[in-house]
């Protein structure tokens, strides 16, 4: 079914993914899918797209990594992804800052990890050597 109605063309009833695809606006439609926020669970997440559709920009909501247990139903974390042409409108629509490095909810990057985790070790070693120290 065309998106619009030829001149003359009879009102059709709509299924409800007609009429959800006659909202978005053409130009928002463009370029891979890119991460803009993460909403807490799924109603919020559902809040989010329809914002974001009465402005036409199409959006997709998907588990956060993590939380892709069926089990979950509603509840969980969702990421809430727009077309790449849309990013910086959509961010703007729902007064998001700027687009970070390391996304929220995600953690310290691999590499920062790691050298915590030798931090740690480091201490741990000194604090073993200090105290066989002292028992001698």
């Amino acid at each position: 079914m065309p998106l619009v109605l030829a001149e003359g063309g009879e009102q059709t009833a709509l299924t409800e993914a007609h009429e959800w695809a006659r909202k978005i606006k053409p130009q928002y439609a463009r370029g891979r899918l890119v991460r803009i926020t993460t909403a807490r669970q799924g109603a919020e997440a559902e809040m989010l797209q329809g914002m974001l559709l009465e402005e036409g920009i199409p959006s997709l909501a998907r588990r956060t990594r993590g939380f892709d247990v069926p089990d979950f139903l509603a509840a969980g974390p969702r990421d809430i992804l727009v077309p790449e042409a849309a990013e910086e409108e959509a961010r703007s629509l729902l007064g998001l800052g700027e687009a970070s490095e390391v996304a929220p909810g995600y953690g310290p990057s691999p590499v920062r990890l790691l050298l915590g985790i030798l931090a740690v070790a480091a201490v741990a070693l000194l604090v073993g050597l200090l105290l066989d120290a002292l028992a001698r």
